[in-house]
């Protein structure tokens, strides 16, 4: 299926509710983040024990995108997105039931299995209905879901522990994704049942090797390898610690620093359909990485924890600006089977994400934060000036 020629406004009327289930999902991301502590308390385990559940969600997460998106291609995108999302909020509420930490992190792997088909097929399902022209800007719009859940899960998530228990929390999450679920259902009514799905070219996990046998599509899924080894594993997950051992900030402290990220990304996602026309995507690209790479640098020689603050601020800014040029590709590298180009984008994604935390701390345990910083910044100079080249020059012909 190729782009089509005008916005379809049933992807117009939808997209709320598309933010809302990625705004689930990411709160299932984070919510651990402040209630470690109470977990490990009640269930009688240290911390490091607990923190088995953040890689507990995230493995079958990435996994099950190599059978998500052929599921999606096949069965129907928003189908297969709507019964993930229910089953996401009922193992997300399930979660509080937990008596112990093996049931735990069971329900915690079925939780992300489940919720890896809700951002990847909603993001192939708007590049079905979205012109190419207009596709990056909604997707914008579809991300603030998930930004808004970067800068609310913290806090939420944090109080409502605090107060009514960490199994709260779990319940909370679970009733938004049940509820988004519900709402989808009732918009779309018999039509999310009903509708056909257009064929693809290939069938199942033959999808992959016809992606990978295009150069656009090898050059794409490598530069989400290397997006997600430099920033996603790299360098962004360990800007917590940075403030927590290199300023000796608080826990709290540090975790409202790090949300600062959320601004510029909210702000992304208001000034994204202006930025595209003026600056066109090879620009926008290469300009958000090398901002993103002097972010680093400054990271690592920066003075005081108030001006990691403000690097936080707008890098989040200038990430989606890189970020979100790869996104908009992902939507395109096979539009006769969308679903499966997302899904092998963010399992690539997932892989460098994966690798990237191990070579980041190995590069803390030799050099530091700063030589660590310092490396990641000249990696996105790199990554930025080849995906100039390489990735986003020429649009594919397809769209």
């Amino acid at each position: 299926m190729n782009a089509p020629a005008a916005t379809d406004q049933s992807a117009v009327k939808i997209l709320p509710l598309l933010a809302a289930a990625a705004f689930a999902t990411g709160c299932g991301m984070r919510l651990l983040d402040p209630v470690l502590p109470l977990i490990a308390a009640e269930l009688r385990v240290t911390v490091a024990e607990v923190a088995i559940l953040i890689t507990a969600f995230a493995l079958p997460y990435g996994l099950c995108q190599v059978i998500l998106g052929p599921l999606g291609d096949r069965f129907g995108k928003l189908r297969v997105l709507t019964i993930g999302l229910t089953l996401y909020g009922l193992m997300m509420a399930a979660c509080a039931l937990a008596g112990a930490m093996t049931p735990l992190i069971a329900l915690r792997a079925a939780t992300g299995a489940a919720g890896g088909a809700i951002i990847p097929l909603a993001m192939a399902w708007i590049g079905d209905n979205v012109p190419y022209a207009q596709r990056q800007a909604t997707l914008s719009r579809f991300m603030t879901g998930m930004v808004m859940a970067q800068l609310l899960t913290g806090p939420i998530s944090g109080s409502i522990g605090q107060v009514f228990g960490w199994r709260a929390v779990f319940v909370l999450v679970g009733g938004v994704a049940l509820a988004a679920a519900g709402a989808i259902v009732f918009k779309l009514g018999r039509r999310l049942w009903q509708t056909s799905v257009a064929g693809t070219s290939g069938s199942g996990f033959a999808n992959y090797a016809l992606l990978l046998r295009r150069q656009t599509g090898r050059r794409l899924l490598l530069a989400a390898f290397l997006d997600g080894l430099l920033l996603f594993g790299g360098a962004f997950p360990f800007i917590g610690s940075y403030l927590i051992e290199g300023f000796h900030l608080e826990p709290w402290h540090a975790g409202l620093v790090v949300a600062g990220f959320g601004l510029g990304s909210l702000l992304y996602t208001r000034i994204a359909r202006l930025l595209i026309p003026r600056l066109g995507e090879a620009m926008m690209a290469l300009l958000g990485g090398l901002l993103v790479a002097l972010s680093l640098m400054l990271l690592a020689i920066a003075p005081s924890w108030h001006v990691v603050a403000v690097i936080q601020a707008v890098t989040g800014l200038f990430f989606f600006m890189f970020h979100g040029v790869l996104q908009a590709r992902a939507t395109e590298a096979l539009p006769e089977a969308r679903a499966t180009s997302v899904s092998a984008f963010a399992m690539a994604l997932f892989l460098g994400q994966g690798i990237g935390s191990v070579c980041f701390g190995a590069l803390l345990a030799r050099g530091g934060y700063g030589l660590a910083f310092g490396l990641a910044g000249l990696g996105m100079v790199a990554l930025s000036l080849w995906c100039r080249l390489a990735v986003t020059a020429p649009r594919p012909a397809t769209a």
